[in-house]
């Protein structure tokens, strides 16, 4: 038989029998890392990673409002509600919503607030955020924002998660994932909460089926922000680090053996555990700001103490390469009280946030610093009254249909207003913006294909944006 004849006949598995030791097997070990089951783990599991393209954006702090702040109340000025003030809607426009309390007869609510032109751009904003209308040229802001989930804890799970279901990663384990951190010394993802009320909690920032070094890692909002970090009496670095080792060379032999990727992960935790004893105090000392910069946030004043220290620790963090910060305040659920705990709110946010992004500008942070600034869902024009008795009992229920948010640096485009909603700003009219579009857009900022950011699991390819998402082109610089 000639060569040619042979090569005829030959099948296409024979071919890769007889290449064992090369096709083959490379295909196997393939196969097999993406399970997890390597040779030996990942000496760094978030070493810094390539993008898909070039990037705007290396960081994101985002500062989620928890319980949705009042677009009518903030971004979205709304005269003609005067007209409907104390009057039910008619049912034609009240038929598609869904409403948590109130009823689809309840009556408008006019806002009280007054709104002005800021910047060159001329957005108006609120009277209650002065601070943050000064930045205007820098914000992009969002007015057609909406979502699937009427409820806090599915509206939250949508806008970190991608889905409504319990169990799938969140935006900032997706991004940690797919870029890994440039901090050695500290947490990729860090978690700061303040203020009280309704929040999704771990649900917001879980790693869900990734790997558990993914996840976030939460700061505490009183007394020490991270416990532990100094070593028990008698206890040396050089002793500490020799357990370390000792733990190291066991979990690599018990990796070895099983491919689990929570051990990899568990050897990386220490590993960062023990850096950040170093790390974190220098991080958490701020006797090298100056006196300004303090007044500047707000640090010293009592109501915005607690927010403003995490906004200065944001900016911080992403000075060290910490790749996303999470900024969690709660709760603008202003079902009652409107006016009042509105106001309480924006004076705890409204300079802090204003100062994080112009601190950010001023050190040239803010171009490669993505700032998205924003809550799950807006609020009703319709009144929720749960004391008839108290006059100051106004206020309103939970809007999924249209809301505002903001956004600054990383590529986005600043001075300028996405979307339109009608006169009531019951339904947007121009540019709609889905929170799968939001998470495509803050992905794309950071070099990141939103549908090649995938992770295989239960026998499919999950991505952040699920089965949806369009990267929103009139954001971007």
């Amino acid at each position: 038989m000639s060569p040619d004849e042979f090569l005829k006949i030959r099948t296409r598995r024979s071919f890769f029998q007889q290449c064992a030791g090369g096709v083959g097997i490379i295909a196997l070990a393939e196969l097999m890392a993406q399970e997890g089951r390597a040779a030996a783990p990942e000496v760094n599991p978030l070493a810094p990673r390539k993008p898909h393209f070039p990037a705007k954006a290396k960081n994101v702090i985002f500062m989620f409002m928890e319980g949705g702040p009042s677009q009518l109340d903030l971004f979205d000025p709304k005269p003609a509600l005067e007209k409907w003030s104390g009057k039910p809607l008619p049912p034609s426009m009240t038929k598609d919503l869904r409403l948590a309390f109130t009823k689809p007869n309840a009556a408008v609510l006019a806002s009280p607030r007054t709104f002005r032109p800021y910047g060159e751009s001329g957005i108006e904003f609120s009277d209650y955020i002065p601070n943050i209308g000064s930045c205007a040229d820098d914000l992009c802001l969002v007015r057609s924002m909406y979502t699937d989930a009427f409820n806090h804890h599915p509206g939250q799970l949508l806008l970190f998660g991608g889905s409504i279901q319990v169990g799938r990663p969140t935006m900032g384990a997706w991004v940690l994932y797919g870029l890994g951190s440039e901090s050695q010394n500290l947490p990729g993802f860090v978690v700061l909460g303040s203020g009280t009320g309704t929040s999704g909690g771990t649900s917001n920032w879980s790693s869900g089926f990734l790997p558990s070094t993914y996840q976030g890692v939460v700061f505490r909002s009183s007394g020490d922000p991270v416990l532990y970090l100094s070593n028990p009496p008698g206890i040396t670095t050089q002793m500490q680090r020799a357990s370390l080792d000792a733990l190291k060379d066991l979990n690599e032999d018990h990796y070895g053996a099983t491919g689990d990727l929570e051990i990899a992960s568990r050897i990386s935790s220490y590993e960062l555990a023990f850096r950040m004893q170093a790390a974190a105090p220098e991080l958490l000392d701020f006797s090298k700001e100056s006196p300004e910069t303090l007044e500047m946030y707000g640090v010293n004043r009592e109501l915005s103490r607690q927010f403003a220290t995490n906004c200065l620790l944001a900016r911080r963090m992403v000075e060290r390469g910490v790749r996303f910060v999470m900024l969690t305040h709660a709760s603008w659920d202003d079902h009652t009280d409107l006016n009042r705990k509105l106001k309480k709110n924006c004076d705890i946010a409204d300079q802090p946030t204003a100062a994080l992004i112009k601190d950010l500008k001023q050190r040239g942070l803010l171009d490669n610093t993505l700032v998205v600034w924003g809550g799950e869902f807006g609020r009703t024009p319709m009144v929720e009254i749960r004391d008839p008795r108290d006059a100051n009992n106004a206020g309103r229920d939970h809007h999924p249909l249209a809301y505002s948010l903001l956004l600054a640096g990383g590529g986005i485009r600043g001075g300028t207003v996405i979307g339109k909603t009608d006169e009531l700003c019951m339904n947007i009219t121009e540019d709609k913006v889905h929170v799968h579009d939001l998470q495509a857009t803050i992905l794309h900022c950071l070099g990141l294909e939103h549908t090649r950011l995938t992770y295989h699991h239960m026998g499919r390819d999950f991505r952040l944006t699920d089965v949806a998402g369009n990267v929103v082109g009139k954001m971007l610089i």
